[in-house]
């Protein structure tokens, strides 16, 4: 009994009595797992910001929505795609990706045990914001006509898993992290999801602007037209 009962703390996650027998500790540091999060993530920005400042068309603030879909597109496809496909073995498997997993899961411990809401919102977000992520690239660089639906279709769903994200943990009362601790709590939990819903909003205004001017402009013509004739 009195083993079965220490078992149940030989790891890191919250609650402390989850139960997770395939569990192994990571043999990589929480600094090499978030350098290479944020020095990949790094690339793509500065490789998306000098792609986009080639041709001259867009403006600063366009260039920086570019590069925030081509982290996006990193993230959702790359380390959320991870996630949806081996979910079911993370705890025990000690690929860097899942470790990279292990250790945000200390600040939300649904990813560790495969919840049913976090398992389904990573798969849409792997195989539908990932690629629609650089769809939005390519459109903005192409001057595509839709690349301002594009924009609006991605962030009302990031905002929208966003939000269930937060408010799903809301309601549990937050049992699956440290609540408070600055690191796992404040920065993995917290800030690191807070982004998308705050750059998705501001991009949501943006292309509602875009979309409505273009809608505006059609109207225009039809008029005048119609007065013409």
């Amino acid at each position: 009994m009195g083993a079965s009962s220490a078992n149940k703390h030989l790891h890191p996650f919250w609650p402390r009595d989850l139960v997770i027998p395939s569990y192994v500790a990571n043999d990589r540091s929480m600094s090499e797992i978030l350098v290479f999060l944020f020095s990949v993530s790094g690339v793509f920005l500065i490789v998306t910001w000098v792609i986009t400042g080639i041709s001259g068309k867009l403006g600063t603030w366009r260039r920086l929505a570019v590069c925030w879909f081509a982290v996006c597109g990193f993230i959702h496809s790359v380390i959320e795609g991870w996630f949806s496909l081996y979910y079911d073995i993370l705890p025990g498997d000690q690929s860097f990706l899942s470790q990279l997993w292990k250790e945000y899961s200390k600040g939300d411990s649904r990813y560790i045990i495969a919840d049913n809401f976090t398992v389904c919102m990573e798969t849409v977000t792997a195989f539908l914001w990932g690629p629609f992520s650089f769809w939005a690239i390519y459109s903005f660089l192409a001057t595509k006509s839709y690349r301002f639906v594009l924009q609006l279709i991605i962030s009302l769903g990031q905002l929208y898993g966003a939000v269930l994200y937060f408010f799903t943990e809301h309601r549990d009362g937050y049992i699956h992290s440290e609540f408070g601790h600055p690191i796992y709590f404040w920065f993995y939990f917290i800030f690191m999801n807070f982004l998308w819903i705050i750059i998705p909003l501001v991009l949501i205004v943006d292309a509602w602007r875009q979309l409505s001017a273009a809608q505006t402009y059609v109207d225009t013509s039809e008029t005048q037209k119609t007065k013409r004739k």
